[in-house]
C-alpha cells in the first residue's frame, strides 16, 4: 500500500472520538446497530467516478460503515470506450493531461456537479479507477476543478485497480489537491480482494485521521424546582463534552451554596480544563477543578474554566432561581426546554419491538437513520 505523504500528526485520542461517531459498523443480519458515543463529527463528502462498476460497489459498501453525502462524477461524453483499440482512448486523454497538467483546456469534460460548494465539509473521501497507472482521467478533471476548495481539508483515497500498485494515482492526488490534510495510507482494492472490501474499509477507516468539527449547539436549560432558564454556552473543548453528554441525555446534579456567591457541586465525571484566572460575575457558569460545575449569583475571582452564562432579568431573579444560601439543590442540565421529552418516554416507556424517531414518534416501517427501539438507539444503514 502506498504511503500518502503530508499524513496529518493528530493525536490518537482523537482519531477513537471522531470514530466513534463516523464508524457505524453492522453488527446483526438486520443491520442494526446500537449507537455510538455521540460526538461532533466533521461532515463527510464521498465523491467518486466507476467505469466498471467496481468504484461505485466500493462507495455502496463504504456508505454503509460511515455517515457521508456522496458525489457521483461523470464523464460529459458517455459513448466513449476507454479500453477500445488496445486502450488508445484512454491513454490518449491520460497523456493530454500528462502534456499539459495545467491547463483546463487538457482535461476531459465532466458533466456538472450537483455540489460545487464543499465549504460545508471538513472530510473528503476520494474513490478512484486506476488506469495504466495513473488516475482515471475523469476523476483528475474533477480534481482539477474542485480541489482548490480541498484545501486544509482531510482527505483520504481509496483506489480500484486489476493488479497494478497505486503509488501513480497517489501521485496524482498529491499534484491535484496539494494543500490537502491527507488523513493516512490510501486504500488499494485490486481484482483479487474487491470481494472482501467491506473488511478491507472496516480496517482502514479506524486508522484515519478524521476532522472533527466544533461545537454548532451554544446553548443549554437549567431547571431547578421546576423552574427553566436559558444559559448561552462557551465554544471550547469542555462545552464539546458537556454537549456530547446532554445530547444523550439530560444531567441532574445536586449542588450546594458556597461563600454568599455561588452554588456548586460535582458533576460525577470530568471534562476538558483550561483554567485561568478570571472575575466570575452573577450568572457566569464555570468548571472548577475539571469536574466540578459553579453557577454564581454574586462575584468571585479564581482559576476557572468558563462554560456559559444564566440568562436572567434582575438580581433577584437568579438568587431565587438558584436557590440563594440553600443546600442539597437538584439542578438539571439539557439540551431542550423541558426535562422530560418524547425520546426520554420512548427510552424508558416504549413498547417492545416497536421503533420510534429521536422525538418520539412510533414508525411502523422505519428506513435508513436513528431510531429508539426497546430503550436503545439503533442505526439502520
Amino acid at each position: 500500500m502506498q504511503n500518502v505523504i503530508n499524513r496529518a500528526l493528530v493525536a490518537k485520542k482523537k482519531t477513537i472520538l471522531s470514530l466513534a461517531a463516523m464508524l457505524l459498523v453492522s453488527c446483526s443480519a438486520s443491520n442494526e446497530v446500537t449507537a455510538q458515543t455521540v460526538t461532533n463529527a466533521g461532515k463527510t463528502l464521498v465523491v467518486y467516478y466507476s467505469y466498471t462498476n467496481k468504484c461505485h460497489e466500493i462507495v455502496q459498501t463504504l456508505t454503509t460503515q460511515i455517515t457521508a453525502d456522496v458525489l457521483r462524477v461523470e464523464p460529459e461524453d458517455k459513448t466513449q470506450q476507454y479500453e477500445a483499440n488496445n486502450y488508445a482512448i484512454g491513454m490518449q486523454l491520460l497523456n493530454a493531461i500528462k502534456a499539459n497538467p495545467n491547463d483546463a483546456s487538457s482535461y476531459p469534460a465532466i458533466d456538472p456537479v450537483s455540489i460545487t460548494d464543499l465549504s460545508s465539509y471538513q472530510n473528503i473521501i476520494i474513490v478512484t479507477p486506476l488506469w495504466w497507472s495513473q488516475m482515471a482521467a475523469i476523476m483528475q478533471t474533477y480534481l482539477f476543478h474542485y480541489g482548490e476548495q480541498m484545501a486544509g481539508k482531510h482527505v483520504a483515497l481509496i483506489v480500484s485497480s486489476h493488479s497494478s500498485g497505486i503509488s501513480g494515482v497517489v501521485a496524482d492526488a498529491q499534484r491535484l489537491v496539494p494543500d490537502a490534510v491527507w488523513m493516512g495510507d490510501a486504500l488499494w482494492i485490486n481484482a483479487s480482494n474487491h470481494s472482501n472490501r467491506s473488511t478491507l474499509i472496516a480496517n482502514w477507516l479506524p486508522t484515519l485521521d478524521f476532522a472533527i468539527a466544533q461545537n454548532t449547539i451554544d446553548k443549554m436549560y437549567i431547571t431547578i424546582d421546576g423552574a427553566t432558564l436559558p444559559a448561552t454556552l462557551e465554544n471550547n473543548d469542555a462545552t464539546q463534552e458537556l454537549v456530547t453528554r446532554l445530547q444523550a441525555a439530560p444531567l441532574t446534579v445536586n449542588l450546594n451554596s458556597s461563600g454568599g456567591f455561588e452554588i456548586w457541586g460535582a458533576l460525577g465525571f470530568s471534562l476538558p480544563a483550561n483554567d485561568t484566572q478570571i472575575s466570575a460575575q452573577p450568572g457566569d457558569i464555570v468548571l472548577y477543578n475539571s469536574s466540578n460545575i459553579c453557577m454564581f449569583y454574586g462575584t468571585n475571582s479564581w482559576s476557572y474554566t468558563r462554560l456559559g452564562h444564566i440568562q436572567y432579568n434582575s438580581q433577584s431573579e437568579l438568587e431565587t432561581f438558584l436557590k440563594a444560601g440553600q443546600s442539597n439543590i437538584s439542578v438539571t442540565l439539557s439540551l431542550t426546554a423541558g426535562t422530560t421529552t418524547a425520546i426520554d418516554n420512548a427510552l424508558t416507556a416504549g413498547e417492545p419491538g416497536v421503533y420510534y424517531t429521536m422525538s418520539g414518534q412510533r414508525v411502523a416501517h422505519p428506513t435508513r437513520g436513528i431510531y429508539i427501539k426497546d430503550g436503545q438507539k439503533i442505526f439502520i444503514p
